[in-house]
């Protein structure tokens, strides 16, 4: 899935795809946040603190770890 840069201090770029948000942290690391539609990504997008709107989407979706890089 292809990411884009993002300015917050937790979190690096993020990208979007068949219902599933992906996260790459600072340190490297991947998560995937699943069953996230097309509009609560865009509403994640224009949150002015991505990383509380992450722990809430965390709260509601189900999360893969990925591993660091990809």
């Amino acid at each position: 899935m292809q990411r884009h840069p993002v300015t917050s201090s937790r979190i690096s770029s993020v990208g979007w795809g068949n219902n599933t948000l992906e996260v790459q942290f600072h340190n490297g690391s991947v998560y995937q946040y699943h069953g996230v539609s097309q509009s609560e990504y865009q509403k994640f997008l224009r949150e002015p603190s991505l990383g509380s709107a992450l722990s809430r989407l965390d709260k509601i979706h189900t999360t893969l770890y990925k591993g660091f890089g990809g």
